[in-house]
């Protein structure tokens, strides 16, 4: 495809036109009287007009060519702000601020008024975001489909150390990125019953709302070629009954209003209730049925044989939410194209693929089969009916495996039958999820699970986040690394130089001198650069183990206030993450963390030598400050539980060192940079599982550790807590009793790992020395590797470029 940038004079002068006009005659203001929201639109919509070019020139390809094109279906897509990331990938980002300047505005201050759309929890929405720039680079065709969520995941607040969840706004204003498509829309219908008409199962819903789209374009690096991600929001079938309301019913009225708003309103709603678990129920079939109705329609624009359906359309389930889309396809396949079943189900497993990310039982949805059946009648039906073939089909099934089971629907057994391919996202996670979660269907089909390391975008997580690394590896090797990030490995060289070293910890320090300063004025905790940046940002949640950090973090300072004088590293904490709502002992080890930081930050004893910061509503934007400052990677989680992560390799690619366990992709960072780059501890999966067996595990690790007998003495007896003596004993209980997560079993060996990580730092220049093989080694983990190997081994397509 000729590239459309190449006809644009993107010049500083066109730039500055186009910011004028757009000011002018988009937001109606004039210079002079243009706020800051004003100069960001107006910069939004010019870097946006760069956009449409490409992207209409890659949607013409595609069908021109009628290429196969994948569609991405999650619930999560947690894209951060779009502006400054555009700009990297059209080559205009030094432009941008030069132009900016003439206007006597700030550039970062622009880009920083730019909300952070919380359409996400973590890891698993900030993959969906990383795939999608990864498609574009690639020049994949790709699609993808996720909901418009009204104010998406929660705004976190602490107050009196509590997690205090309110709404997120980010749609307070317009969102200059997106492209309303209401000739795009589709009905949903939910509950109702199936009728046998004319010898045919047909479903009559008693409710319904449509899905309308909003198109966001994706572009990729150097702007050659664009893909869609697609959104969607929930409008009414029916405004209001207007005979109601007349007869002043007015809340009746406004049903219909109501079911939809709720619908895209909140990412995730608490699901502690059966409202609850409707309603998630609802928002999943709502994103899969509009996206595969919009799928069906496009391929019919251009085809006539449903048969054909598998060569041109890859889809591919992020996570077990849009599961439904095989009982979907399938009813729309039979009922609405009257293909027979066994011909729709052969169709539907040679398009779809699951991603599995978890090993977590609780993470596996199931869904009551009366919940289910009550929401999507015509679907319990076909859900059976796919149990039923595949039992006869694979007489050796056991008896206990299967879809529908004790009452329940198992949407990751729905996923994998209904799947031509199944994948894992690590090297362990993927041979646990053969050995330890669907080993039965694994044993009926061979080679169905296979493996996708994760990986992230190195133009938002290094190029964009991390200026002064990036300018000194180009530097270094020259450009062209952005996408084919292998070239790394060049700076091995390099590094053997002190002087590179020397130049390596001088950008390090430059990213913690700018995170001081905003911890200072956000946080109001003065913390010095030179002191160790230890980090571990995550969901709040048992397995990740921040409660194993917090807990070696006040051993830490009991050692330093027993000995002040000791030649001590200075060290700051910085934690950051959100717990689920109706998570409560998330939200316990949370309250923990600033009760013990309200104590160690104002201790006069510790002073500098150890300080902790907690800064509220964590998100991807945070993150592109924190990571780029992190001397130290936090990766703790209990051995077999972490299906991935890609904060580890964030971290890496930035120069952080790890100190972690062999869990998810850490057991690939080892590999890949070596065990003397590394801080490993902590037992196996398979010593996991052996602990485990003895259950008085966790009160013999804690009678042979003096250090933790300690701590949860401390803890228990209200040092961090004056105000509430008995505040954490039911958290220490857990400790002591109910240590699933082996917290107790690893403290020994996580606190000496501690005392290395000091030891190792007290040398500045063996840490850069680390800390650089850290970066020169993290080719393998960019999301274009990624993709690549999903494209081949998965989605069969490829490169429209």
């Amino acid at each position: 495809m000729e590239n459309e940038l190449s006809n644009l004079a993107l010049t500083p002068a066109s730039l500055e036109t186009s910011i004028r006009r757009h000011l002018t005659y988009t937001m109606g203001k004039d210079a002079e009287h243009a706020s800051i929201y004003d100069w960001r639109m107006a910069l939004s919509y010019a870097v946006r007009d760069l956009i449409v070019g490409p992207w209409f020139a890659s949607t013409q390809q595609t069908y021109g060519t009628d290429h196969k094109r994948v569609y991405y279906l999650s619930m999560e897509f947690l894209i951060g702000r779009i502006l400054e990331d555009a700009t990297i990938n059209l080559g205009l980002r030094d432009v941008a601020e030069e132009v900016m300047g003439r206007f006597g505005q700030d550039f970062r201050a622009i880009v920083e008024d730019e909300p952070d759309a919380a359409l996400g929890n973590g890891g698993l929405g900030r993959l969906a975001a990383c795939f999608m720039e990864s498609m574009a680079t690639l020049g994949c065709p790709a699609f993808g489909y996720g909901i418009r969520y009204e104010h998406g995941l929660f705004r976190q607040r602490f107050e009196g150390g509590r997690q205090v969840e309110t709404p997120e706004d980010w749609l307070k204003q317009t969102h200059p990125w997106e492209f309303a498509r209401p000739e795009s829309a589709y009905t949903i219908g939910f509950k109702g019953q199936v009728e046998t008409r004319g010898g045919k199962e047909v479903w009559v819903p008693g409710e319904s709302v449509f899905a309308t789209a909003y198109d966001t374009p994706v572009v990729g690096w150097k702007g050659r070629w664009a893909n869609t991600l697609r959104l969607w929001g929930a409008q009414p079938t029916t405004m209001f009954d207007l005979e109601r309301f007349n007869r002043g019913d007015y809340a009746a009225a406004a049903e219909p209003e109501t079911l939809a708003r709720t619908l895209s309103r909140v990412l995730y709603p608490d699901d502690t209730t059966y409202q609850g678990k409707e309603l998630r129920l609802k928002q999943e079939f709502f994103l899969t049925s509009a996206a595969l109705q919009d799928i069906l329609r496009r391929f019919l624009q251009t085809h006539k044989d449903l048969r054909l359906l598998p060569s041109k359309v890859a889809i591919q389930m992020n996570d077990t939410h849009p599961a439904i889309a095989g009982p979907e396809l399938i009813r729309l396949l039979v009922d609405d194209h009257g293909l027979p079943f066994d011909k729709a189900l052969e169709i539907t497993q040679g398009c779809l693929g699951y991603t599995n990310h978890t090993l977590l039982p609780e993470a596996l949805e199931k869904w009551a089969t009366y919940t289910f059946g009550n929401v999507l009648p015509r679907h319990m039906q076909i859900v059976e009916r796919i149990d039923s073939w595949h039992r006869i089909k694979y007489p050796a099934r056991p008896h206990y495996v299967g879809i529908v089971k004790h009452h329940e629907v198992r949407m990751g057994e729905l996923a994998f039958i209904t799947s031509h391919q199944v994948n894992g996202v690590s090297a362990l996670h993927s041979d646990l999820v053969k050995k330890n979660l669907f080993p039965e269907l694994n044993a009926l089909h061979p080679g169905r699970i296979i493996n996708q390391t994760n990986g992230v975008t190195p133009r938002r997580w290094l190029k964009m986040c991390n200026r002064p690394l990036s300018g000194l590896i180009s530097g270094s090797i020259g450009d062209g690394w952005e996408d084919n990030l292998d070239r790394l490995r060049e700076l091995e060289k390099p590094i053997k130089s002190k002087a590179f070293r020397d130049d390596f910890a001088k950008a390090k320090r430059v990213n913690k001198a700018a995170l001081s300063n905003w911890i200072g004025e956000t946080q109001g905790i003065s913390v010095s650069p030179d002191a160790l940046f230890d980090v571990q940002i995550k969901r709040i949640h048992e397995y990740k183990r921040q409660l194993l950090n917090i807990l070696q973090t006040v051993a830490h300072w009991d050692r330093i206030r027993q000995n002040p004088n000791a030649n001590w590293v200075p060290r700051v904490k910085i934690f950051g993450g959100k717990a689920a709502p109706g998570y409560a002992v998330a939200k316990e080890i949370i309250r923990l963390i600033n009760d013990v930081a309200e104590v160690v930050n104002n201790d006069p004893v510790t002073g500098d030598l150890l300080k902790i910061v907690y800064p509220a509503n964590y998100n991807v934007s945070m993150a592109e400050r924190l990571i780029p400052a992190s001397d130290l990677s936090e990766q703790i989680s209990t051995a077999g539980k972490e299906a991935s992560g890609t904060g580890n390799m964030k971290f890496m690619m930035n120069g952080a060192v790890t100190i972690g366990t062999l869990d998810g992709a850490n057991v690939e960072i080892l590999q890949e940079v070596g065990e003397e780059n590394f801080f490993l501890f902590g037992l196996t999966a398979e010593e996991v599982t052996k602990r485990r067996a003895d259950p008085d595990h966790a009160r013999k690790a804690i009678e042979s550790s003096q250090a933790l007998m300690d701590v949860l003495q401390m803890i228990a007896e209200g040092t961090f807590s004056p105000d509430q003596k008995d505040r954490y004993h039911d958290l220490v209980h857990r400790v002591w009793h109910h240590d699933y997560f082996l917290v107790a079993s690893d403290f020994a060996a996580y606190d000496k790992a501690q005392m290395r990580v000091d030891a190792v730092f007290n040398d500045p220049d063996e840490w850069a020395r680390m800390a650089a093989m850290n970066t020169a080694r993290s080719g393998f983990f960019s999301s274009d590797r990624t993709i690549r190997s999903y494209m081949s081994e998965i989605w069969g397509v490829t490169s429209a470029l």
